[in-house]
């Protein structure tokens, strides 16, 4: 995928739907490739279809590694709040061709994949913090 036509499917998409900062769009990009590479990794090298889940976690640990403490920030800042966002974006770039989707494929596959304050926040907690959280 060229980065210029990548560039104007975001542009495109956000002229019907601004909930989501262009930034967050190209992440998903890298955090897909991400995914896809971690995938084929784990498939001896042959690459495959990720689910929304995969896709998720992969997002998830993309972020954290590279923003660490402040991915929560981040995320905030570009409009995702649960792991369904992610998955409005992926169909949002589905519907842009950007992204392919198998027909098992639904928004709902992203909803309850992992939940951002456990993701983003808590890690980064002082120790005492996370267990007391952890308890509850």
């Amino acid at each position: 995928m060229k980065a210029l036509q990548f560039e104007q499917a975001v542009e495109s998409i956000l002229k019907r739907d601004k909930r989501y900062d262009p930034l967050a769009y190209l992440f998903l990009k890298e955090a897909l490739d991400f995914t896809l590479k971690r995938a084929a990794d784990t498939n001896n090298g042959e690459g495959r279809h990720v689910s929304g889940v995969e896709l998720c976690e992969g997002f998830r640990d993309l972020a954290i590694q590279e923003f660490g403490p402040m991915a929560a920030t981040l995320m905030t800042e570009w409009g995702l709040r649960e792991s369904k966002d992610i998955g409005e974006m992926v169909f949002h770039l589905i519907e842009e061709q950007m992204f392919g989707r198998q027909e098992s494929d639904t928004r709902e596959d992203f909803v309850g994949a992992f939940d951002f304050d456990d993701a983003f926040i808590l890690p980064f907690q002082p120790k005492k913090l996370r267990e007391q959280a952890m308890a509850l």
